[in-house]
């Protein structure tokens, strides 16, 4: 766990971060091996049914690309798994403050990243492994985008003249907004942990100093999830009861209002939403095409994102909703889409402070299905916070 969230910054930086998720599994694998006795919750068949059916898409794929496409969605998709099966078993070492600490410290990093992205929007890094991948790896775009790293989404030649939008330490501000919403429970319970210490204020002092990355990111989507997270949280204190814990959201609201106020977010969102008349236009009509495209292959769908009909972005690339539609059929989006609905009917019944937080990464983290892709980053936080989630309350 530390390897892969603890080190982060050194896979990024190496041109390594968005593969690393499979040999950490794969060790982790090992680990699970050597414990002899593994356990899983009630409902992972709905997830192992999906594995299953989504590997039948193989049967629809070809061209270079695409066979590369399709088996580094689907190592993700197994690695996930793995992370999953991992931490619910790892009980007596992933504990709730390791847990909570080891994703604040990633949180940390998407924040420090989205603070690059701001002051360096241009710039452009070259990994280390670019030099050694090979030139036809190199003309495929999502492998390109692996290896040689931007702070932020941004593009200076643009006729819109948008202004840049951080991203690193991810692919795409989306990512950064995926990861960072999902992330923010889970500080909130390092927050707690750490009550009364120096950590407890400096963390303060970062979560107060992230709304600046955060806003000027624009991103709209992140900025609902957001909304949504703290509803449900303060619904659920409201239940228990806890004025203390209401004052923190609203304090946290109040935080983000000012934020919002002072810095020129209202400015950039209205240049950015006049630029996205034909984007806004473009998505509407992707998602028509991607319902098309299902009487075509119902089963299991193309294996992948598919050309689309009179817009730039292929089908099946605006959301992981849209993504799994296309790539392997609506019974395997079902499957997906109901695995984490389970898993937060479940989690919904813990009361402690980590059940919230995993119940509330379930229920964000499905919202944003429609409009995020998962892979590669944001899938293992869903399926780590699943595992905790399910764990027994009152576990340390």
């Amino acid at each position: 766990m530390v390897a892969m969230f603890g080190l982060f910054p050194i896979w990024w930086a190496i041109g390594t971060v968005d593969i690393m998720w499979v040999p950490i599994a794969l060790v982790m694998l090992r680990y699970l091996q050597l414990a002899g006795r593994v356990r899983a919750p009630r409902g992972f068949g709905i997830w192992l049914l999906f594995l299953l059916w989504a590997l039948c898409s193989a049967l629809y794929v070809s061209g270079l690309g695409d066979i590369l496409g399709f088996v580094y969605r689907y190592v993700i998709y197994a690695s996930a798994t793995v992370f999953f099966v991992y931490v619910y078993n790892a009980r007596a070492t992933l504990t709730i403050r390791f847990v909570s600490g080891i994703m604040t410290a990633w949180w940390l990093t998407a924040v420090v990243g989205g603070f690059l992205g701001i002051f360096l929007p241009a710039a452009v890094i070259r990994t280390p492994v670019s030099y050694l991948v090979p030139s036809l790896l190199l003309n495929n775009n999502l492998v390109a985008q692996m290896v040689v790293r931007r702070f932020a989404q941004y593009n200076a030649d643009s006729f819109l003249q948008l202004t840049p939008r951080p991203s690193a330490p991810f692919l795409y501000t989306n990512n950064w907004g995926n990861v960072f919403s999902l992330l923010l429970p889970f500080v909130v319970v390092y927050l707690l942990q750490v009550r009364g210490t120096v950590r407890f204020r400096w963390l303060l002092v970062a979560l107060a100093a992230s709304t600046v990355p955060a806003a000027l990111t624009l991103n709209r989507g992140m900025f609902l999830a957001i909304l949504v997270a703290c509803l449900y949280v303060a619904g659920r204190l409201a239940l228990r009861r806890d004025p203390r814990g209401l004052i923190a959201v609203g304090l946290l609201g109040v935080l983000s209002v000012v934020a919002f106020q002072l810095l020129p977010i209202q400015e950039r969102l209205d240049a950015r939403l006049s630029g996205e008349t034909n984007s806004n236009s473009a998505r509407s009509s992707l998602y028509a095409q991607a319902f098309g495209l299902v009487p075509g292959s119902p089963l299991f769908g193309y294996g992948g994102p598919q050309p689309s009909s009179g817009e730039d972005a292929p089908v099946g690339t605006q959301g992981q909703f849209w993504m799994l539609l296309v790539s392997h059929g609506p019974f395997a989006t079902i499957l997906f889409v109901t695995f984490f609905l389970y898993c937060f009917w479940r989690i919904r019944r813990r009361q402690d402070p980590m059940g919230i937080a995993c119940a509330t990464v379930m229920l964000v983290g499905t919202m944003e299905l429609f409009y995020y892709g998962v892979v590669p980053s944001g899938l293992p936080l869903m399926m780590v916070a699943a595992a905790m989630g399910l764990r027994h309350e009152g576990e340390p």
